[in-house]
């Protein structure tokens, strides 16, 4: 697998740990009853979990029909479904801590926790929103912890608009709530600055995909 992580000094810690959320966490509101949290350094010491995920995680390539030919799917991707243990046991704190934070708005836990890992400034994900399962009718909440090099996340309204632009990497949390699935897209665009390698991990409620 290639890709090297150039590590954050100010990630170093003596082991990867959590910190609050409360107030730490800056809610933007969007259109349409969409919101966007961002918390930035949320799990201090992330690279070394980033490590760990890099070499513990089955990574798997992926081939999808786009138009009239099949293409490789930029990244790696591992999805663990419900009930399955997850392949690290600070993702489970994670999943569990967002899981009690968002517990009013959400009425549900996390479920399912998707991996993908961008390997160089070349591995993307083009626009999209959720057009399968719930979140493509209901308010939902995904929320997405970020290892590795920062990576640009944009979002922008359905239909086009400006984009909100946000730099996540080394233990940002980002978290998208309301309609925001089905009214605004997201995306990691490619770059040709020079980039480390990325992992996300998307925790999601059942049925959301």
């Amino acid at each position: 697998m290639n890709g090297a992580l150039q590590f954050s000094l100010l990630d170093l810690t003596e082991a990867p740990s959590l910190g609050p959320l409360g107030s730490t966490v800056q809610r933007t509101e969007l259109t349409e009853g969409a919101w966007v949290d961002f918390r930035p350094g949320w799990l201090a010491g992330s690279d070394e979990l980033f490590g760990r995920l890099q070499q513990a995680v089955p990574w798997r390539a992926e081939r999808r029909k786009m138009y009239d030919r099949v293409v490789d799917v930029p990244r790696l991707l591992c999805f663990y479904d419900e009930g399955e243990a997850l392949p690290d046991p600070l993702l489970t704190q994670a999943r569990d801590a967002l899981a009690a934070y968002y517990a009013a708005e959400l009425g549900e836990p996390f479920a399912t926790a998707g991996l993908c890992l961008y390997r160089d400034g070349r591995d993307s994900v083009a626009w999209h929103g959720d057009t399968i399962g719930r979140g493509s009718s209901e308010d939902t909440i995904v929320a997405i912890l970020s290892l590795g090099a920062p990576r640009t996340l944009a979002l922008r309204p359905v239909g086009g608009g400006p984009a909100i632009r946000h730099e996540v990497g080394h233990g940002d949390l980002l978290v998208m709530g309301g309609s925001c699935q089905r009214t605004w897209q997201h995306a990691i665009p490619k770059t040709a600055r020079p980039t480390g390698p990325r992992i996300s991990v998307q925790f999601r409620p059942r049925g959301v995909r």
